[in-house]
């Protein structure tokens, strides 16, 4: 019972750091059958957390393509979301305006402080995109980075303040200036993915403008 709770779990991390996959490539990823993977993922579906969609590729039969719910996105945390909803509305309704952006500028300074000591002693972008992936990640938002011909990205799988953000999105302004002070002047930072906009993830490209 155990192993098939730990692969129902894996089942749904797969699908959230990798997005949408089809059931061979779920099933490799496990290091299970391919009508292993289906029995997990039927019982999945079955809780409302994944569901399979028919995608036409050219002729032959559609490709079932798994992915998770609304349900199953609810699994992994939003750090006390309700809390932090009623805190936000709380100080925008009483104290203005002002008042908010004033907090949200605190957070601001407060995470650049945490994430300029971490890279502190980084002296290439890439350490300093290594670490502020490390401490972005140790924070709930599922981050990597990866490196490709023109630069590299910070991808976020998950955003656990994803509810704040939704009704106050300068907490997401503030996360991108706070990339492009961490990384320097060296390099450009540009959000191409945004889950408030409907993607799946939050991503940054970040490309240097000269040698590193």
């Amino acid at each position: 019972m155990n192993n098939i709770l730990q692969e129902n779990e894996r089942a749904l991390w797969i699908l959230k750091t990798r997005g949408p996959q089809p059931l061979t490539v779920v099933a490799e990823a496990l290091n299970i059958t391919v009508e292993g993977a289906r029995f997990q993922l039927l019982k999945l579906s079955s809780e409302g957390l994944v569901e399979a969609t028919n995608v036409s590729k050219g002729r032959g039969r559609p490709q079932q393509i798994w992915a998770l719910t609304q349900k199953g996105n609810s699994r992994f945390p939003d750090s006390h979301a309700e809390l932090t909803v009623r805190l936000i509305n709380t100080i925008r309704d009483t104290l203005g305006p002002d008042a908010l952006q004033a907090v949200i500028e605190n957070s601001k300074k407060a995470g650049l402080d945490k994430y300029l000591q971490a890279t502190l002693k980084e002296t290439t972008l890439e350490g300093k995109i290594n670490k502020l992936a490390e401490a972005r990640d140790s924070e709930g938002y599922m981050a990597t980075w990866e490196k490709d011909e023109t630069g590299y990205m910070l991808i976020e799988n998950h955003c656990p303040i994803c509810v704040a953000a939704e009704v106050c999105q300068g907490f997401c302004s503030a996360e991108l200036e706070t990339f492009r002070k961490v990384v320097g002047e060296g390099a450009e930072v540009e959000r191409v993915d945004h889950l408030l906009s409907g993607a799946r993830r939050c991503a940054y490209r970040i490309s240097p403008k000269g040698e590193q």
